[in-house]
């Protein structure tokens, strides 16, 4: 699930070349935007213990040069089991959510602009000792959050050295060098996505995105792999996956899931 940020650990294109991905955008997958930086909120649905954390990631990501980011009161905090969307932004939840997975990372997509976004870290884990510590939330919380925005991982072997970025997959989280917070490539690669072009219209505002999906886009239950669509990519055994959910028109939900480790595993993993 994610890495939060080291702050600009630059590693060397050497080092990306030879591990990392050097493209690690999510397929096509933007936020609409009329001009740079574009403005975005990601809603507070968190438990205290998880509210440094969400300041922290959006602090690390604050430097890129393409995006605005603030957080604000969540859309969902009556429930945020259930975490459900709000147009126009990022709803980031924590809650215990049982099943077998850390993070889940879900974006709603209208051709190839994201209009919706949500970030979930599962309590069921990180109130486990192995789970619940500084590095493991930073990691987590970055990485999903980054997701959002329409990055892939960097590296998806958790048996490779750190690079420095959240976006890096790991089993030592605090390293060294730290996988806690994004490097320079993943600032790189946010530009690559967003200075390509703009758009004429902006998808992270709630008034232009709350006309854009069909209704039961937001009405469907998304808690668990049963309803999170197709399974069209699983990496690394199975520890890594995406989902897709076609409703026609365009309109997809695309789910990334990093599962916990088959030893750390509670109920709900597919076998």
């Amino acid at each position: 699930m994610g890495r939060l940020l080291s702050l600009f650990v630059c590693l060397g294109f050497a080092a990306f070349s030879s591990v990392a991905h050097a493209d690690h955008s999510w397929g096509s997958y933007h936020w609409g935007r009329t001009a740079n930086p574009f403005s975005l909120k990601l809603g507070n649905n968190v438990s205290s213990a998880w509210n440094a954390y969400l300041s922290e990631a959006a602090a690390d990501w604050g430097p890129s040069r393409v995006l605005d980011l603030s957080v604000v009161p969540g859309g969902t905090t009556a429930d945020p089991k259930k975490c459900r969307p709000t147009a126009g932004r990022v709803e980031v939840c924590s809650a215990s959510y049982g099943g077998a997975w850390l993070g889940v990372a879900q974006i709603w997509i209208s051709g190839s602009h994201i209009y919706q976004a949500t970030t979930k870290v599962n309590d069921f884990y990180f109130n486990k000792p192995k789970y619940n510590t500084p590095a493991w939330r930073r990691l987590v919380m970055c990485q999903e959050v980054g997701h959002t925005f329409g990055l892939d991982h960097q590296d998806e072997n958790f048996s490779n050295g750190n690079l420095g970025s959240c976006m890096d997959y790991t089993s030592d989280p605090d390293g060294p060098p730290s996988n806690e917070h994004p490097n320079s490539h993943d600032f790189q690669q946010l530009e690559t996505i967003y200075n390509g072009h703009k758009d004429s219209t902006t998808s992270a505002n709630q008034a232009s995105a709350r006309n854009v999906p069909p209704p039961a886009m937001n009405e469907i239950d998304l808690e668990g792999p049963g309803q999170w669509g197709k399974l069209v990519r699983s990496t690394r055994g199975g520890r890594l996956e995406q989902y897709e959910l076609d409703f026609g028109g365009g309109h997809k939900i695309f789910t990334f899931v990093i599962w916990a480790d088959e030893g750390d595993r509670g109920r709900g993993k597919p076998r």
